[in-house]
């Protein structure tokens, strides 16, 4: 059905659109109708951080800022679903419009800015959801917060949310919060995951279970600055990357309606540039640590290429938007199909 509704949602407002089916979903899962919006693939099990994924496709952080629609979300057949980002305090975000679609190209740029309703909310609403898959959260620092004392924030968020979490991921490469990518580099990164890494062990000896955290990173990171992240990440110990955030190139949709506004850019033109990114990430990392794959994924090859390329996870976001529901099972068939022909990546 969601090619004959497509055109209708795109007549709206992208941000309302986006709330609007969101509150579609948790109504229709109250209703136990949830599960006609999409065929739920069979399990296929991935192990990865320590943990087991039905399957390995996941729903990228963004769609679910407040953690507050897992449950309704489930149904559309993820094996794991990431929510955030996170801030320690609730912020508005930038100033409406701030989400925009490129359908010619099946993009998307937005400049959100971490809106959210703070971490306590969040952590309120996972505790409250059923469904038993893994949950991953993204968590950021709030954007009145210096550089210098980001760390504060995100061990803020890290400890409360260590509980509600399968995983964390901890957000450094958003476009949206000025000067947040500073903190991919030199000095500021690696203090930023010596602080973190410590932490996780504390909050891993005191509450008696580990967490898996995860770094995310930009697409727009030239190699010498992709390799001495990958240095700083493997020297740390984290215990993945997903790779990538949104890009602030604009080469692909250079002319188009919106392409000249501020944000990043996500959809099919940040495939290429994403995927190559992983490529050169994972040739720079310890092999030992996973990646998750996220960028562009719009069809069960574009994720197959995700596992090519040396992701072991992938998550959609933008692809559901112009796919639907059904891009979900898609992927997990095709790489059920490259398992099947002993192909494991």
């Amino acid at each position: 059905m969601y090619p004959l509704l497509r055109p209708l949602l795109f007549c709206g407002d992208p941000e309302t659109v986006h709330e609007r089916s969101l509150a579609w979903a948790d109504a229709a899962h109250r209703l136990g109708l949830a599960g006609l919006a999409a065929r739920r693939p069979k399990p296929l099990p991935t192990r990865a951080f320590g943990l087991t994924f039905e399957n390995p496709v996941g729903l990228a952080a963004g769609m679910d800022k407040n953690g507050a629609h897992v449950d309704a979300l489930s149904h559309l057949g993820f094996g794991f679903i990431e929510v955030g980002t996170v801030t320690p305090r609730p912020q508005p975000g930038n100033p409406r419009p701030r989400l925009f679609r490129l359908p010619e190209k099946q993009a998307i740029i937005n400049r959100m800015g971490f809106n959210n309703e703070g971490v306590d909310a969040l952590v309120k609403n996972l505790e409250r959801t059923r469904w038993k898959g893994v949950i991953g959260v993204n968590i950021g620092k709030n954007k009145d917060t210096p550089n210098d004392h980001a760390l504060r924030d995100y061990l803020h968020c890290l400890e409360r949310v260590w509980d509600a979490a399968g995983y964390i991921v901890v957000n450094i490469s958003s476009p949206n919060t000025a000067g947040l990518r500073e903190l991919q580099h030199g000095d500021p990164l690696r203090a930023l995951l010596a602080g973190l890494r410590e932490a996780q062990e504390r909050l891993a000896a005191q509450r008696g279970a580990r967490r898996p955290v995860l770094v995310k990173i930009a697409p727009d990171l030239d190699e010498a600055a992709l390799h001495a992240v990958a240095s700083a990440l493997g020297a740390a110990g984290v215990d993945g990357v997903v790779a990538t955030n949104t890009t602030i190139d604009r080469s692909e949709v250079a002319g188009l309606r919106h392409a000249g506004e501020a944000g990043g850019l996500s959809g099919a033109p940040l495939y290429g540039l994403a995927t190559e990114a992983l490529r050169r990430l994972r040739a720079h990392l310890d092999s030992s640590i996973p990646i998750i794959g996220v960028g562009g994924i719009l069809s069960g090859a574009d994720a197959v290429g995700k596992l090519a390329a040396g992701a072991l996870l992938v998550q959609c976001y933008s692809g559901l938007v112009y796919r639907g529901p059904a891009l979900v099972r898609e992927c997990v068939e095709a790489i059920r199909r490259r398992r099947e022909q002993g192909v494991r990546r």
